[in-house]
């Protein structure tokens, strides 16, 4: 752990705990390690979303009923 690294509490389900234990056992990580990774790998996924949105701004938006309508015309509904 860096000199960087910011301490913090995290309460987890019991399953969960448990096997995130296991898998940082296993795999010779810590329960850190982890979290860190999956805390980075929803944040990207949150940084893509946001550029898709923002890619797709200009689109015409397309109500609900719109929406059904034009799949029951494509034989979808």
């Amino acid at each position: 752990m860096s000199d960087l690294s910011k301490r913090s509490t995290i309460y987890f389900e019991p399953e969960i705990h448990h096997a995130l234990r296991v898998m940082a056992a296993n795999t010779h990580r810590s329960v850190s390690q982890f979290v860190n990774e999956a805390v980075r790998m929803a944040l990207r996924e949150d940084q893509e979303d946001l550029k898709a949105f923002e890619e797709r701004a200009t689109e015409p938006l397309l109500s609900y009923e719109e929406l059904l309508q034009d799949l029951k015309a494509h034989g979808k509904l």
